[in-house]
């Protein structure tokens, strides 16, 4: 492999572009300091003024006179470290944070203070109208209005809550309390507007808001300015010849809530004005600055070329120096995979990798370690298969060759006995291939199961019925027993077959005068059959491998003891397409039992009415 692909080579090369990029930036930001330092110091200025104008805004919108402003003043600029000045618009002093040494205020303020017509710099949330909306005037309820509107406003709340949803009382600048839904989405509903509630209830498929909601009613204060408000307004329209508002439109809580076309528009917002002016604070103007002066501005000089210059060289350096080690330990667990891996191509199965890595490594080296453990053992698995294949296939085809080869020389008479032998010997053969070709198919993925209603007890006495000969023969009793007639969607041919394979194991295993039980029954959702004998049992060491290919309880390969060793291994199978699992127990020397759980209805299968 070239040198300049190699993975060291390559994080090199990354950590060379990495640091010069870095020394780039480092100089553009360099460079940029002084306008972001600038701007940064321009915002908070103006977040400090706007925050010292809407404190001066609110108390004019409270307050006819600024007669008692100083001692806000006063708080405003300890809390900024700002000179608040406010003067009348003839520039005679109303209240000064500012003592003798400080100089005269400059010609042009920062902003007017006037409740009715609101910068929209300073304050960008402003109504259309540049009302503030906390200047109420003869709008502003009175205490014992307040305390009944509240009243009201918790048994709405209450009501709400009663049908499962929740809210919030807040207060309006007039002091009217409302009720804010909040969803379960967080989103705050429509503020509602709180009243007494009234006798009658809403119908019960209404909705919570139709059921706890009422009629929007004015308090006496709220008449009384509304009724002042749209006489104003009426002579105003009055003036430019169009139709005065109709007398219902005094009866509102709040003036925003007055419903104008513009042509009367300019009307409703002078009439606000006109009303309102006696309840507020006159304009003013407003100088925000320094206490003392202006200051000299900081110095904010860009680093020198040369300074910059060596500080690049340094990180380039320490940049490479670094990534350098990095890459050397992250090579070394690389390239023992990789040794591990051409060994293992090579042929050798045992090649495993040795690495204290940790993080990706570690879980790389970890993850080809397991994967050369199961090719060794699926590489051994395959020789055992092709050793127990020939092993079974040789057997009764050197039967019946050797029988037919003294047939051939005259030794042995082709008479029926000798015949029916051969074909034992055949169906044995036969027996085995389909066992393989059952096998191939589970391992495609392609053995396929036709499910259909079963009726499980007619099943297993089938299955009794056929080995009930050989039972009688060994004088092993051979039990069926069945609770509750179960129902159960599966393939009978297949059922049938897996189920064979257990009972011949058992009966092959099972001494005279033992018994072999059936034993089906509901288990929750599924139907369990155990096929149970009381044989001679089997190791506890050798039970995890009792459904491996060619497995047998004796080693001795003799077929008059045991069978192909594919019986296990195919009910294995079965079990699985049918979406199952098979389990199994046993006892040196007091029996083993393999239970069968069967989902009631079988994958692929209509379900069941």
């Amino acid at each position: 492999m070239a040198r300049r692909h190699s993975l060291l080579a390559r994080l090199l090369a990354m950590s060379v572009v990495v640091a010069g990029c870095s020394i780039g930036a480092t100089a553009w930001l360099a460079a940029q300091s002084t306008s972001g330092a600038i701007n940064q110091e321009l915002g908070e200025t103006l977040a400090t003024d706007a925050k010292i104008y809407d404190s001066l805004l609110g108390y004019a919108a409270a307050n006819p006179q600024w007669s008692g402003v100083q001692q806000v003043v006063a708080d405003l600029a300890a809390q900024t470290g700002r000179r608040i000045t406010l003067t009348t618009t003839s520039r005679v002093p109303i209240a000064d944070s500012g003592g003798p040494q400080d100089p005269q205020l400059p010609k042009t303020p920062s902003a007017v203070v006037d409740p009715l017509a609101v910068d929209p710099v300073l304050k960008p949330d402003a109504a259309a109208a540049g009302i503030d909306p906390r200047a109420v005037g003869p709008y502003r309820l009175t205490a014992a209005e307040r305390d009944e509107l509240g009243k009201a406003a918790q048994r709405q709340l209450d009501c709400f809550r009663r049908l499962g949803d929740d809210g919030v009382i807040t207060e309006r600048p007039n002091g009217r309390p409302v009720v804010q839904l909040v969803p379960n989405d967080g989103a705050p509903k429509k503020s509602r507007p709180a009243v007494p509630e009234p006798a009658q209830t809403s119908a019960p498929t209404a909705s919570p808001e139709e059921r706890c909601s009422t009629q929007l009613e004015a308090t006496e204060t709220e008449l009384e300015a509304g009724s002042e408000l749209v006489a104003l307004i009426n002579a105003c329209l009055a003036r430019q010849g169009l139709d005065p508002l109709p007398a219902q439109s005094a009866a509102v809580t709040s003036p925003e809530e007055l419903r104008a076309d513009p042509g009367s528009k300019r009307c409703v917002e002078s009439g606000r004005r006109e009303q309102l002016g006696s309840y507020v604070s006159p304009a003013a103007h407003l100088f925000i600055t320094k206490p003392g002066g202006n200051h000299a501005a900081t110095d904010l000089s860009t680093v020198g070329a040369a300074r910059i210059a060596w500080t690049a060289l340094v990180v380039l350096v320490l940049t490479v120096g670094m990534t350098a080690l990095a890459a050397s330990r992250l090579v070394r667990p690389i390239d023992a995979i990789t040794t591990a891996a051409r060994r293992m191509g090579g042929g050798d199965r045992s090649a495993r990798v040795r690495t204290s890595a940790r993080g990706e490594i570690g879980e790389l080296a970890a993850a080809f370690n397991a994967m050369s453990e199961q090719v060794e053992r699926t590489e051994q698995q395959r020789k055992t298969m092709v050793s127990d294949i020939a092993h079974e296939l040789r057997t009764p085809l050197v039967n019946v060759r050797g029988w037919l080869e003294a047939s051939q020389d005259g030794v042995a008479t082709l008479d029926q006995p000798l015949v029916a032998s051969l074909l034992e010997e055949t169906l044995l053969l036969q027996h085995l291939i389909d066992d393989l070709q059952d096998l191939a198919l589970a391992d495609a993925g392609k053995l396929r199961v036709y499910p259909e209603p079963v009726h499980v007890g007619a099943l297993l006495e089938q299955v009794a019925a056929a080995h009930r000969g050989r039972a009688d023969a060994g004088g092993v009793g051979l039990v069926v027993t069945v609770e509750d007639d179960p129902d159960l969607t599966a393939d009978p041919t297949r059922l049938r077959q897996a189920l064979g394979n257990l009972v011949s194991n058992a009966l092959r295993y099972t001494p005279s005068g033992g018994r072999v039980t059936l034993w089906a029954r509901r288990a929750g959702d599924e139907v369990a059959i155990d096929v149970a004998d009381t044989g001679v049992g089997i190791d506890a060491a050798a039970l995890p491998h009792v459904f491996d290919r060619f497995w047998r309880a004796e080693k001795s390969r003799n077929r008059h003891g045991g069978g192909s060793g594919l019986g296990l291994a195919i009910t294995h199978h079965l079990v699985n397409v049918h979406g199952g699992r098979i389990a199994v127990r046993s006892t040196v020397g007091v029996g083993t039992t393999f239970t069968i759980h069967l989902p009631t209805t079988a994958p692929g299968s209509p379900a069941r009415a």
